[in-house]
């Protein structure tokens, strides 16, 4: 996507933001109260208003940093599951269609409170990517919370006057889950695989061809991911199979703190790059730039 020279940042009702006339980001932050749903549905309210006011309509990336995500709060209730009842209720408020919802991120953060931010564009075409192995979440059964995660599994974004076949695809936080079920309860490894085939599925050609789009992409069109492990320990064996699986020059960068469901162990999101199919098959050159932190 092209650069433009951004405006400065501001502040409005909490939430800090910079635009440059194609794309805005926005961030916004709620404390750790004893129920956090009423706070994050002002806090994306307010956000979703102000790109509303600005005229920046499409939303496709979010990313929700939540702390103590698997614990209860006050009321019995996990903390993510209290999240998005907060979300839901935003989304719903701001009359935000479900075929219009983002990819999204939502993992545990080593600090209370709940961060959130986002990325949305003014022009262009934003599609929502969903796969064939998992059903979307938002359709989710009660037993995952009362109100089901709203995000798709990913989003392509065609910038204004690019061709059909060219875009790129924003891959949400992706685990080992099949159906709506986890799979592989204590095994990083065979998480960390099933993880990698769901990304490879949704962002596979057929499947962006069932969604109406077009163009080359896979797991070799890859330019950067967060892998997110919930185990310290399982750092080494994680990052080695993510390196057997994503093309050498990705920017991977691995992060130890929870996960959104207590029996995950990994989760790993991505950004691809989907190309006319002549513009080459081989994938980004083999220079690596890999960190941990």
């Amino acid at each position: 996507m092209a650069r433009t020279r951004a405006r400065r940042v501001r502040e409005h009702h909490g939430i800090v933001y910079a635009h440059d006339g194609a794309h805005m980001f926005c961030a916004g932050q709620v404390a750790a109260p004893d129920t956090c749903a009423d706070a994050i549905r002002d806090a994306y309210l307010n956000a979703l208003g102000l790109l509303v006011d600005l005229g920046y309509r499409s939303v496709f990336r979010l990313w929700n940093f939540i702390g103590r995500i698997n614990e209860a709060n006050s009321q019995g209730l996990e903390v993510y599951r209290d999240f998005c009842l907060g979300r839901a209720a935003a989304f719903d408020s701001h009359a935000l269609r479900t075929a219009d919802v983002p990819a999204a991120t939502g993992i545990g953060s080593l600090g209370d409170g709940i961060a959130f931010c986002l990325l949305a564009c003014r022009r262009g075409r934003v599609t929502g990517v969903e796969n064939p192995r998992q059903i979307p979440a938002y359709h989710y059964p009660s037993r995952y919370g009362p109100s089901s995660p709203r995000f798709a599994r990913a989003t392509h974004v065609r910038s204004p006057g690019a061709p059909e076949s060219e875009g790129r695809i924003y891959v949400s936080g992706t685990a080992s889950i099949l159906g709506h079920e986890s799979k592989h309860a204590g095994d990083v490894k065979a998480q960390c695989r099933v993880a990698i085939e769901n990304i490879a599925s949704v962002i596979s050609p057929h499947n962006l061809a069932v969604n109406g789009l077009r163009g080359d992409c896979g797991l070799n069109r890859v330019r950067t991911a967060k892998v997110y492990v919930r185990r310290r320990v399982h750092m080494p064996l994680v990052r080695h199979i993510c390196e057997e699986a994503l093309p050498p020059a990705a920017d991977v960068v691995y992060l130890n703190v929870d996960i959104c469901r207590s029996e995950l162990l990994v989760e790993i999101e991505a950004i691809a790059d989907c190309l006319p199919p002549t513009a080459g098959g081989s994938g980004p050159s083999p220079a690596s730039h890999r960190q941990a932190s």
